[in-house]
């Protein structure tokens, strides 16, 4: 059997006129926002880490214009969270269009070292260019950009062996820009996550949420919740993506049949099995097993018109 799907087709299926609306932009947002466009013209490199769960959403649409004539590398962060078989279909993808993706998991140190020894290869080149012209050798200077809670300060600690930015799996901790000296080939300004104004791709927005790159702020956690089950209704019709429905039934042991008719109904007879009939604990619940990967290793997007045969 050969599946075929377009992330972007099978996403925008799942938002309907019930779908809630997410907005989110944070004072510490917005003030990050405003000091960024000089923060970056005082970097050679920018350094952008994406959520591997979902690289299309988890990427700034104006990181083009910022990275017009800077050094750019792409950080796929939190690759243990997806199966071995996405991974490689989005490596192709990004290789096939012109990036070069290092894939990590700042929480375990997996891809570090490669991560860090391109860093490097930048500084060489850069400091060739300056001692023709003259001039001394210093680090390369580098700002690592992001969405909230895609593993940026988990990242610069694993890169300086030891816990120099703040970092926990849930948006809005880094609040400022930091300077941290990582070895001395390297200089990095952490900054706190960046997302536009507004967010009028509302089929990211949703992904985001679902992935906690997002304040809990800014959405209904039930409505979140269901609309996970469809999207987990869709992704289990394709083969070689990492999940089946089987496993909602196993772990939860609520075998009422899910489409995209009654995933309220399951998160009903769930919450009466789990959490005493409590809707938000159990929208909670089934939130946080997919982001602590209990549920399995589930990419959310796959690049468009991507052919998976089983």
């Amino acid at each position: 059997m050969t599946s075929s799907i377009d992330s972007l087709q099978l996403n925008s299926k799942l938002l309907n006129t019930s779908s809630p609306v997410i907005q989110w932009y944070p004072g510490h947002i917005a003030k990050a926002e405003h000091l960024l466009s000089h923060s970056i013209a005082s970097v050679d490199l920018i350094i952008e880490v994406r959520d591997a769960r979902v690289p299309f959403s988890s990427t700034h649409p104006r990181l083009k214009l910022w990275c017009q004539d800077k050094k750019h590398v792409l950080v796929m962060n939190r690759r243990d969270m997806i199966n071995d078989n996405t991974l490689y279909i989005w490596d192709s993808w990004l290789r096939l269009h012109g990036e070069t993706p290092w894939w990590c998991d700042a929480k375990l140190g997996t891809g570090i070292k490669q991560l860090q020894k391109a860093i490097i290869s930048t500084n060489t080149t850069f400091n060739e260019r300056r001692i023709a012209r003259g001039m001394r050798a210093r680090p390369v200077r580098a700002i690592v950009l992001g969405f909230p809670n895609v593993g940026k300060s988990a990242l610069i600690n694993r890169l300086a062996k030891q816990k120099i930015a703040p970092s926990a799996r849930r948006a809005g901790i880094t609040r400022s820009l930091n300077w941290v000296r990582v070895c001395k080939e390297i200089d990095l300004l952490d900054s706190p996550g960046i997302l536009p104004p507004r967010l009028d791709d509302q089929r990211g927005a949703l992904l985001l949420a679902i992935c906690d790159n997002i304040g809990e702020a800014a959405y209904n956690v039930e409505l979140i919740s269901i609309s996970f089950l469809r999207i987990l209704q869709q992704l289990s019709t394709i083969s070689n993506i990492g999940f089946e429905m089987n496993y909602l039934e196993q772990k939860y042991n609520v075998r009422l049949p899910i489409n995209l008719v009654n995933s309220l109904d399951w998160l009903r007879f769930a919450a009466e099995q789990h959490t005493n009939g409590d809707l938000i604990r159990m929208s909670q619940r089934l939130l946080d097993d997919f982001r602590r990967s209990h549920l399995g290793r589930i990419a959310l997007e796959l690049p468009p018109g991507t052919h998976i045969g089983s």
